[in-house]
């Protein structure tokens, strides 16, 4: 019988910390069999990630069809018999949360609202609108308070390590541990790096994932010293023709996570020892809510 999505996802953040716990200690081949472990949990993940869409959802977002209408022309450039235009099927729309959930489980770190709708558009059938996303934190705080621990996860606010309030605009995941969801002064690079590991390693192990995901690859080689390509001749601009290697993206960004981890990790288990004494269960998701100091009066 197939492990539920829930259970492999708790797993694999497990897999993931001791992985990171394993290398940092320099267990070499405990963190290689590790990583083995975490690849075939992934891949678990992806094969119920796929049932999952192919079952129609009572809750999903109205769609009047999937493909195209009897009688309707496909689009010029449209394949045959309607789904993508990178051969992947179109399934219905699941709920905007759980589209959430799909594209920050991909990428293992707080993200963004641009960015998640970018993840999504790459690699999951459906299309999330990242304006939809402002609200949607609230809504999960809401929910929360009201009956805490409900559902078996929730979109929460990834946490400043200075104040643990919530960082603007970075959606993660409860079931993460805290240390991953407090941003440090090293955070947005080291999660930056971890997301384009998680992009390539994901393009290497499906079949081929489209244009979507090749740019979105591109974009974050550009940013990672060695990993974007280069030109053939110099000054021909043939880089920007040429799509970018998902290994050498995954060396490139590996190299660089080693120069700054440590000192983030150390950062980040300190803030969470901070959360988890000053905060409440709701609290340590979604953050302090900061308040104006009043100005006192000249004189007063």
């Amino acid at each position: 019988m197939a492990e539920p999505i829930e259970s492999l996802e708790r797993r694999i953040e497990s897999l993931r910390t001791a992985v990171r716990k394993a290398a940092a200690s320099g267990d070499r081949g405990r963190a290689g069999a590790l990583r083995a472990e975490l690849r075939q949990a992934e891949k678990a993940w992806d094969e119920a990630l796929e049932r999952l869409e192919a079952q129609p959802s009572p809750q999903a977002e109205p769609v009047s069809e999937v493909g195209p209408r009897a009688g309707d022309r496909p689009a010029p450039g449209a394949p045959a018999g309607g789904g993508r235009a990178d051969g992947r099927p179109v399934a219905r729309l699941l709920p905007i949360r759980e589209q959430t959930h799909q594209a920050l489980t991909l990428l293992g770190v707080p993200a963004a609202p641009r960015l998640l709708s970018t993840v999504h558009q790459a690699f999951f059938a459906g299309t999330l609108a990242a304006s939809r996303l402002a609200s949607l934190r609230r809504d999960e705080e809401r929910s929360f308070r009201l009956a805490p621990y409900a559902r078996p996860y929730y979109l929460c606010a990834a946490l400043t390590a200075d104040l643990l309030a919530p960082a603007r605009g970075l959606l993660a995941v409860s079931t993460w541990p805290m240390e991953k969801r407090v941003i440090g002064p090293l955070s947005p690079r080291v999660d930056y790096l971890t997301a384009a590991i998680a992009v390539a390693e994901r393009l290497q192990r499906g079949p081929d994932p489209g244009r979507d995901a090749a740019r979105l690859l591109g974009r974050f080689a550009v940013n990672i010293p060695g990993a974007a390509p280069q030109p053939e001749k110099p000054g021909a601009g043939a880089a920007r023709h040429r799509a970018a290697d998902p290994q050498t993206v995954t060396a490139a960004a590996r190299a660089e996570l080693e120069i700054h981890a440590e000192a983030d990790a150390r950062d980040r288990a300190a803030a969470a020892r901070r959360a988890r004494e000053q905060l409440d269960a709701a609290g340590q998701l979604f953050g302090i809510r900061l308040r104006a100091v009043p100005e006192s009066r000249a004189g007063g």
